[in-house]
């Protein structure tokens, strides 16, 4: 049975400097907006191959399109939502600096965004975020502050960065600018893959999720868009549940991406949005990880083989369907993570 955390209070906003109301945070973005995002950011992004693999199929039972994100810009699907926000700041912004804080993707996206831009980036990570991506970042620039791996520290610290720099805000998922810019990634699978009966998201703060349940419902109204996340890092789960937000407190799961909580915003889009939560096992995830790797040469993070290995836990009721993942990353270090999968004794044949 898995560990279930006792269940945290979203914290009062009055103590959370991203999470106050703001023109960007107070009404869910539209499907024009993500139209007129996919316009905007174009010509910037990777239109990322959809790809199919047929001892994947056999494993699972279902027919299965994996959206690789992985291979976008950035080595994640956060490029889109951060080209999408800074494309649209006038110059005396820009010239203050962006800032965020994030557990890597949307930290890295934002750097690289910001450097291709002549943009100063100021980014807060928790203390035990992924190294190979805290690496990446500093590469491009950024001014980089570490904190402890809890939310009110996260806001705390980025706070004080903000009131010192001056600099823009660019939350990592509660802006209807970054929403609208992930969920162009849906709207390319949707137009290359009409058939689909299920879309499976990973949801860690709830902008991807939040993009591809608005663009499905414009797209593809038929097509359930369930959400998936580690067994280890339940929130969104149990706050559907619930019907109020529920915070990760300290998640011990591989899948670093999916540590983050939802936010007011997500969480309205979601709870309206998604068919349900499936979870995954960290078993699972360290197999899945290792199967696409195997059938398909890819190289996804833990946070991006979630979808897969939901269905490697229990695929039952989705045998037969058409289903889309989106593999929403690809920054691992392989060396530590192969070390640990091979501490796990996971058979790679999917039994």
């Amino acid at each position: 049975m898995p560990y279930i955390q006792e269940p945290v209070i979203w914290p009062s906003r009055k103590c959370l400097s991203m999470n106050e109301p703001t023109r960007y945070n107070t009404h869910a973005p539209r499907y024009s907006d993500i139209q007129k995002a996919d316009e905007r950011i174009g010509k910037l992004v990777v239109k990322t191959p959809v790809l199919k693999s047929t001892e994947l199929d056999d494993i699972t039972g279902c027919k299965l399109y994996f959206k690789c994100e992985n291979l976008q810009y950035g080595g994640a699907f956060k490029y889109r939502g951060a080209s999408n926000v800074l494309l649209q700041l006038d110059r005396d912004t820009r010239s203050k600096g962006v800032a965020t804080h994030s557990s890597g993707n949307h930290a890295k996206a934002l750097s690289l965004v910001a450097k291709e831009q002549g943009c100063p980036a100021y980014i807060v990570m928790p203390k035990n975020a992924s190294r190979v991506k805290a690496d990446a970042i500093i590469e491009y620039g950024a001014e980089v502050t570490f904190c402890e791996p809890d939310l009110i520290s996260r806001e705390e610290t980025l706070k004080e960065v903000l009131q010192k720099t001056g600099a823009h805000l660019v939350h990592p998922y509660d802006d209807r600018r970054i929403i609208a810019g992930q969920g162009t990634c849906a709207k390319e699978l949707i137009e290359e893959t009409d058939t689909l009966s299920q879309i499976l998201v990973p949801v860690g703060g709830g902008g991807l999720a939040s993009g591809v349940c608005i663009c499905t419902k414009a797209l593809l109204p038929h097509a359930k868009v369930i959400g998936v996340e580690p067994s280890l890092a339940d929130d969104a789960r149990r706050s559907l549940e619930a019907g109020r937000l529920m915070e990760s407190t300290y998640p011990d799961t591989i899948a670093d991406g999916l540590r983050t909580s939802l936010s007011p915003l997500t969480f309205s889009i979601l709870k309206n949005g998604v068919f349900g939560i499936s979870t995954a096992s960290e078993k699972s995830i360290y197999l899945a990880t290792r199967l696409l790797h195997k059938h398909l040469g890819l190289t996804v993070e833990p946070s991006g083989a979630v979808g897969l290995a939901t269905l490697l836990d229990d695929a039952s009721p989705h045998t037969g369907e058409d289903i889309g993942i989106i593999l929403s990353g690809g920054n691992v270090d392989l060396s530590l993570f192969w070390d640990n999968f091979n501490n796990n004794h996971v058979d790679v044949n999917g039994r």
